[in-house]
């Protein structure tokens, strides 16, 4: 499983966020909401409503700093950014093992993300646990760090021990729908990039930028 972790937001920014979260005492609603039937069974806590004002500006905000990223952009090659929300989790809350629905109505989920925005040492438990063929990945993360990962993998939430946590969290459909084309295509354009800043532009830096973009023509929706 390939996944990104990156800095998108400072410390100061995710905590400014949580201040606004704090603030906003009417606008929280059970996280069964937007589960599916068989997620409602085994999810666990608080969401704040996607058409608060509240939610549509951090919503904005968070957007804005994804896709003026070079690195997630190359990372992601995100068509559409969609179904972000904010969440709580409260001691007992978590989220059992479940896989992302592909289909939202807000968009294809061809991968998932997590920002993390109160320091890990604020809580115990509520890692992110990503299944993968051998083992369970758990993360956990620095304030302002996020997680972008295949849409395809199992995962779950930890269950809150004390404290609380506060991510946000979101769906990216990319132009390049296969994460293993995705993964290549990703490799392609860091390596090319990378001679450029070495040694410049070249005629055969032109011919591997050439076919990046044409493999990208083919592989693209």
């Amino acid at each position: 499983m390939e996944y990104l972790i990156h800095s998108l937001i400072e410390s100061s920014e995710a905590l400014e966020i949580i201040q606004k979260l704090k603030s906003e005492k009417s606008s929280w609603q059970d996280g069964k909401k937007t589960a599916g039937s068989h997620a409602k069974k085994i999810k666990l806590n608080l969401q704040l409503d996607k058409n608060s004002k509240l939610s549509i500006d951090l919503r904005d905000f968070i957007v804005n700093k994804i896709i003026s990223n070079p690195l997630l952009k190359s990372f992601t090659l995100p068509s559409l950014i969609h179904g972000v929300m904010f969440t709580q989790s409260l001691v007992g809350h978590g989220y059992g093992t479940h896989i992302d629905n592909p289909y939202m109505p807000s968009g294809r989920s061809d991968l998932s993300f997590t920002l993390f925005l109160n320091d890990p040492k604020d809580y115990k438990g509520g890692e992110l646990c990503i299944r993968t063929m051998n083992k369970t990945e758990k993360i956990k993360l620095s304030a302002g760090e996020m997680i972008i990962y295949p849409s395809t993998q199992l995962h779950s939430v930890a269950e809150i021990k004390d404290g609380e946590r506060f991510v946000c969290v979101g769906w990216i459909q990319s132009y390049v729908q296969n994460n293993e084309d995705r993964n290549i295509l990703f490799g392609l354009d860091a390596g090319a990039k990378a001679l450029l800043a070495k040694h410049g532009r070249s005629d055969e830096l032109d011919l591997i930028f050439q076919a990046y973009s044409n493999l990208l023509r083919t592989l693209g929706d």
